[in-house]
């Protein structure tokens, strides 16, 4: 892909600006595009950092993986609180059964912060059980890291694991953008300071791809999902320690495969406030690629660059046609503070806040977000009773409130 390219493809899905940086043997290839924000004039450089969101967390991961390697972090001891059963393992895997969310109104510092939530807590799911996306698990890991290093998160980060790989640790130059009728600038990224650890970094696509040259990366790599219930269906084919695992297209395995191939990719999302970051990365051959974009239109532009690049991601198998909605699934199914509220209306099955749910067989469906992106799901029975008891939406796994019917 050259400049045009990547041009025509932001025009195409109304980005303003991004980087795409891909490294096949050896030789890496580096595009800008566009404009820091829409409108000022500040063309996106080289050196334009783009807020993460969530692919900060691979870098929190890879931080608890050498304080591992430096005997300083065992994975498999239990920490205080939180039931006894929670291991750092269980952190970066998203396999501690914890909730997804921060609490909105958590204040102060990481290391109050999780002495109370660790103290008063009790994880939504048996640890090592089911896979739950949690942004908590890395909130948690990064306080770890504070109190193995003595520094604060941002402090060691840069220490142990960004200045040896000549990352800059800097604040971000990049708006995120709202894609409606207009293309309206995100005033700023709503990341708390107790968050940082699951998403506060602001880096470039060219420091994804050399974080991938990271020593701890292949460590990192190793599916932690053998034998869990339920893995990360939509987001990924498993999950490591820090990073999610996917099969090229059309060879995607069941949930609790922990089998890992010679040509599967690595790698991880991240979507802030009008932001969404991609890097994905094939340890067999060295070939990585990273976009950084300043939209929420930004998963879509992906689909499409990994389509221009040949990379066999992001395509799966068509899905089956489609099956009526099933009425015994609507009701309210939470986490933690946060709840997913499904109805019938009419013939349709409708998540609140989101839209309408394309249901497809074995309770599985998709649904579209307010800025055209899709996302997958799935509700699940009980094993017991066949009752459907819980819902995974973009790996995050809820349970129905009890007594919740909508029908």
């Amino acid at each position: 892909m050259d400049d045009e390219g990547l041009l025509r493809l932001l025009e195409k899905h109304r980005v303003p600006g991004a980087q795409l940086v891909v490294r096949r043997a050896r030789v890496t290839h580096a595009i800008e595009a566009g404009e820091e924000r829409c409108g000022s004039g500040r063309a996106v450089t080289a050196a334009s950092a783009f807020p993460l969101g969530s692919l900060t967390k691979p870098f929190t991961a890879a931080l608890a993986l050498t304080l591992v390697d430096d005997g300083e972090l065992d994975l498999d001891e239990p920490l205080p609180g939180l039931g006894g059963a929670v291991t750092p393992r269980g952190l970066l895997s998203h396999t501690a059964g914890l909730e997804s969310n921060v609490d909105e109104d958590a204040t102060g510092p990481r290391s109050r912060w999780a002495a109370r939530y660790s103290r008063h807590t009790l994880p939504e799911f048996p640890p090592g059980a089911v896979f739950s996306y949690s942004n908590v698990g890395y909130v948690l890991a990064g306080q770890l890291a504070e109190e193995v290093t003595g520094m604060d998160w941002a402090e060691a980060l840069e220490a142990i694991v960004l200045r040896p790989l000549d990352i800059p640790l800097t604040a971000a130059t990049v708006s995120g953008h709202a894609v409606g009728e207009r293309i309206v600038p995100v005033g700023e990224q709503l990341v708390p300071d107790l968050e940082a650890p699951d998403g506060g970094l602001a880096l470039s696509a060219a420091d994804l791809v050399r974080f991938c040259s990271a020593d701890v990366v292949e460590a990192m790599c190793e599916d932690q999902l053998g034998g869990v219930e339920a893995g990360p269906f939509g987001m990924a084919d498993g999950w490591g320690l820090g990073w999610a695992r996917y099969r090229p297209d059309d060879s995607a395995v069941p949930d609790g495969s922990d089998g890992v191939g010679a040509t599967d990719w690595f790698g991880h999302d991240g979507t802030g406030d009008g932001t969404s970051c991609h890097l994905r990365f094939e340890p067999a051959t060295g070939t990585a690629v990273a976009l950084t974009t300043n939209a929420a239109t930004g998963p879509a532009l992906w689909a499409d660059v990994l389509a221009e690049l040949a990379i066999p991601l992001g395509r799966p198998a068509p899905w089956p046609e489609p099956v009526a909605a099933w009425p015994e699934c609507a009701g309210v199914y939470a986490n933690g503070g946060s709840a997913f509220d499904f109805t019938m209306t009419g013939d349709e099955l409708v998540l609140g806040g989101t839209g309408s749910l394309r249901c497809h067989p074995d309770l599985r469906f998709r649904v579209r977000d307010q800025s055209g992106n899709v996302h997958q799901g799935r509700f699940l029975r009980d094993p017991g009773s066949g009752r459907v008891d819980r819902v995974q939406v973009t790996g995050r796994l809820a349970v129905r409130r009890a007594g919740g019917s909508s029908w």
